[in-house]
């Protein structure tokens, strides 16, 4: 058997649903159900409408209510909508039960969003990482999506075959992990040997939300072109560049970016791109501080960075958007002084906050350029001094 690389063909209409919680507001979840949105756009849907149900617990069987299941149901019938996208992971079984009412085709969050990678998949070494994370999540899920083997009543006939068809699958998919952990293996040990044959240059890591401006930022800071384009996941493979500011070389590199709710299989399956992150002596964190829940995305790069041990590590935060953030903040009105006063507010919160250096800029706009290559230059320095104290050609 194989794993479906793409889910969703171009241009599928889609509607969406998500489960609000007792610890959510109406807010959250809205912006969420917008994320899901662009989520499904960079995927090739079109979302059509979108449904919400209040629940303190998500249904086991269906995930959401079966009242909930009959509107949406009433809604797709006769719409040409091919496929129906939770906000949330779901089980084998609860797909199957929502297909069964739906008969439409039901995927979660995590599959979408393997999806995406597997469409921006374009080196060998991503392609595998990807493959790997799908059949990850397709493992537990086998039992539910075998249901329809099932037959009515008991006796002879109703278990043997279904049963056997889901071990053979069982045993596939795990021969199939294995070996594509083989190939990864390999692959990192390359990207291992790589990584120290850079010898002694400081490192530098670009982290952030998915399209918070990386690939944009990295294009202004090396003066070379990386891919970057307005949707989510541009940037699957790490692209290293070597840049000398004053003088001062040393390495920058873009990575992956991430994401709320990102399945635990791809953080396993980019283990080497990972690596990047977690083998960097300096990261440059890239905020989009023009986004509503720019401080939520701010917490969850964050805490993705403790769990693959990374937020040990000096850290810049750059706040990207500015033009954006004043658009949005600041009416045409308010005079110069105040709004500077606004902006130091802002700063001096942020590196209270991060105990950080915080740079604020537009890499489109390229405002504020020099500010971020002042504190780079800085940092870079520092790090020279801290490695090689007794080294007279890192006395800056």
């Amino acid at each position: 058997m194989a794993v479906e690389r793409h889910i969703m063909q171009p241009e599928e209409k889609a509607v969406l649903v998500a489960v609000m919680q007792q610890d959510q507001t109406e807010q959250q979840v809205t912006e969420y159900l917008e994320e899901l949105a662009f989520l499904a756009e960079t995927a090739g849907a079109k979302t059509q409408k979108k449904f919400v149900q209040k629940l303190a617990h998500p249904d086991p069987k269906t995930f959401i209510g079966k009242g909930k299941l009959e509107e949406i149901k009433t809604y797709i019938q006769g719409k040409d909508i091919r496929v129906v996208i939770f906000d949330d992971e779901l089980s084998g079984s609860q797909i199957t039960n929502i297909e069964k009412v739906l008969d439409c085709k039901t995927i979660d969050r995590s599959d979408l969003i393997l999806d995406i990678f597997a469409r921006r998949a374009k080196t060998a070494q991503a392609r595998l990482q990807v493959e790997l994370a799908q059949y990850q999540y397709l493992l537990p899920r086998l039992r539910g999506m075998w249901k329809h083997l099932e037959r009515l009543g008991g006796g002879i006939g109703t278990r043997g075959p279904g049963e056997t068809e889901i071990e053979t699958d069982r045993r596939i998919v795990r021969d199939k992990i294995t070996l594509l952990r083989k190939k990864l293996k390999e692959i990192d040990k390359q990207a291992a040997t790589q990584r120290k044959e850079r010898g002694e240059l400081v490192r530098v890591a670009l982290v952030g939300y998915t399209n918070v401006g990386k690939s944009t930022l990295m294009n202004l800071l090396s003066k070379s072109e990386v891919f970057a384009e307005n949707k989510l996941f541009a940037t699957l493979d790490t692209t290293t560049r070597k840049l000398v500011y004053e003088n001062i070389p040393f390495l920058m590199s873009d990575t992956v970016g991430f994401i709320r709710k990102l399945p635990h299989h791809l953080v396993e399956s980019f283990k080497s791109t990972l690596d990047e992150v977690r083998e960097s002596d300096l990261l440059l964190h890239i905020v989009d501080i023009s986004h509503p829940r720019y401080e939520e995305q701010l917490g969850v790069v964050n805490r993705t960075l403790q769990e693959i041990n990374a937020f040990d590590k000096p850290i810049i935060y750059v706040f990207n958007k500015m033009d954006r953030y004043e658009e949005l903040n600041f009416d045409d009105w308010l005079e110069h002084s105040t709004k500077e006063e606004l902006l130091k507010e802002l700063k001096e919160r942020w590196e209270t906050e991060t105990q950080s250096t915080c740079v604020f800029m537009s890499a489109t706009e390229r405002s504020n350029v020099d500010g971020l290559r002042e504190a780079l230059i800085s940092k870079v320095k520092e790090l020279y001094k801290e490695r090689f104290p007794y080294r007279t050609e890192f006395n800056f």
